[in-house]
């Protein structure tokens, strides 16, 4: 049997004590979720990356929807792996960081007008700093 149906992976999480700070912490993870439930269709969208920021927002929010993602059977070995410090599988960091590449320059040399020369190089720094942040990540070599 794999691990994910013989183990529960369950976590008791902190909650926010303010509700309002809660429910901004359960809104992030719900659109982090269903951006990630995209990925799972759409290729070239990333489901792991989404599903860590979903987690962590939860841990904040929900220890329902936390634990779900712990337990999930698709992913939850790799946001279990990446919260435990053990990093992102390599072909993961690839994808993410090669599609935020691909996406922010569409946006900036083709979507976006061009005389909007802020929104393009805010936009441009953005990418830069979000590709590098995916690659700055631990690498998980799956030890």
């Amino acid at each position: 049997m794999p691990e994910s149906a013989t183990q529960n992976h369950s976590h008791q999480v902190t909650l926010s004590s303010n509700r309002l700070v809660r429910a901004l912490w359960f809104s992030g993870g719900m659109v982090c979720l269903g951006l990630g439930l995209v990925g799972v269709i759409l290729p070239g969208l990333p489901t792991t990356p989404f599903m860590i920021l979903a987690a962590a927002c939860f841990a904040h929010s929900s220890e329902r929807f936390y634990n779900w993602i712990l337990n999930h059977r698709t992913f939850g070995k790799l946001v279990r792996r990446f919260r435990e410090g053990k990093g992102v599988p390599l072909k993961i960091k690839i994808l993410g960081a090669s599609t935020s590449a691909v996406f922010v320059t569409f946006a900036v040399l083709v979507a976006m007008p061009q005389h909007m020369v802020a929104p393009r190089v805010f936009t441009a720094i953005a990418g830069v700093i979000g590709v590098w942040f995916i690659l700055s990540r631990p690498t998980d070599h799956g030890d």
